[in-house]
């Protein structure tokens, strides 16, 4: 009955901590408790299956409407991205009590903050740093990841109890963290039948009256969603320069970029001036774009340039994916940039909460960080 207990508590953590409402995630503050009380490492896997299982249970439906495939494909999807998550917490579960434990959850969601194990690392209860220690940075993330280890202990009620009166406290005058004076983010509706169909001309015409209207609005740095400008052509670049020679705006938007092998999922600025690429994916979704085992697939810039520069500005870019990791955005804000720009297509997604867990994921790192945050979703 305990592990029925703890398999249950956890499912139901991961679901109230990842339901998509930002406030909600110090409740993964929990999982770690629920692990280090497992009887054994059998059961230690099945409170992470249960865990991670709830946090994602979007995945099954996203996946069907992505492939138009039925239900079965997704389950068998959301299933296999459990298993490194499942496979760490597994191996690294202890009967030690004390340093032993503590020190090995540390060394669990470390291994789920970073590649190659960080590549499938959603649901990190370390993203709830932003709720409990706003504006803190880098120290609030070490107050975190003690937190957590602590909550492995014996005196976790304690723990638990100190981390509700910092929420408390926190909460008061939490605030979402909000783009820089005359930047916009547009949101947009635009459907997809197939996951290769891509902007077309009908659709540039629709964004750029949104560009337009945005301009009129008085806004200068228009961020638009990931995808928006389709796939970057010299016609393409023709066309958007062209329509804001007589606007003093500067554009960052999504596009695909061809390659030899393959393409690049990114950002491109553009202006009345010209346009140049501001930043390429370092992590596109696994199996659906990035495919390393064949040619064709988006390309993963892992450790590529993790911070671009729009408008002027030094920006931490986190295109749709990646909002969902830990180290993307950490290895982005060693470079101190001035604003996130969280970008996605969520076309995907259907009723499911994908896009809004992203959003309050980008929300807590910048209000982690101080940082104003832009963000831009198709959905």
């Amino acid at each position: 009955m305990i592990s029925i207990g703890l398999v249950a508590g956890s499912a139901t953590v991961g679901a109230i901590a990842w339901s998509g409402a930002v406030l909600a995630l110090p409740a993964a503050v929990l999982f770690p408790t629920f692990w280090a009380l497992a009887p054994n490492r059998l059961v230690a896997g099945l409170v992470a299956l249960a865990y991670f299982l709830a946090a994602s249970h979007g995945l099954p439906v996203g996946v069907s409407i992505f492939y138009a495939s039925d239900m079965w494909l997704g389950l068998a999807l959301w299933l296999a991205a459990s298993f490194l998550f499942v496979l760490v917490h597994s191996m690294l579960w202890t009967s030690k009590s004390g340093w032993h434990r503590s020190l090995r959850y540390a060394l669990a969601w470390i291994l789920m903050s970073v590649p190659p194990f960080g590549i499938i690392g959603w649901a990190n209860p370390i993203t709830a740093a932003g709720v409990l220690f706003p504006d803190l940075g880098w120290f609030g993330l070490i107050a975190m990841a003690h937190a957590l280890s602590a909550m492995t202990t014996r005196a976790w009620p304690i723990v638990a109890l100190v981390i509700g009166a910092v929420f408390a406290l926190s909460s008061l005058d939490w605030s979402e963290p909000h783009p820089p004076e005359g930047w916009i983010g547009i949101d947009t509706h635009f459907n997809y039948a197939s996951p290769g169909e891509h902007a077309d001309y009908a659709q540039h015409l629709a964004t750029l009256a949104l560009v337009q209207d945005a301009a009129k609005a008085s806004a200068k740095n228009i961020v638009l969603p990931e995808s928006a400008f389709g796939i970057w052509t010299p016609t393409t670049e023709h066309l958007w320069v062209r329509a804001l020679q007589d606007l003093d705006v500067t554009v960052n938007g999504g596009a695909i970029i061809i390659g030899a092998v393959g393409y690049d999922n990114a950002m491109i600025e553009v202006s009345g001036k010209g346009a140049h690429i501001v930043y390429r994916e370092r992590m596109p979704v696994p199996v659906s774009m990035w495919q390393p085992w064949t040619s064709g697939g988006a390309t993963a810039h892992v450790f590529g340039k993790p911070a671009g520069s729009f408008a002027g500005t030094l920006i931490a870019p986190l295109i749709c994916y990646e909002q969902l990791l830990v180290w993307p955005i950490l290895q982005s804000m060693i470079y101190k940039p001035s604003v996130i720009v969280a970008t996605g297509n969520g076309w995907w997604t259907g009723d499911t909460n994908i896009v809004a867990i992203q959003k309050a994921a980008a929300l807590a790192w910048a209000s982690l960080f101080g940082v104003p945050l832009v963000i831009a979703f198709n959905t």
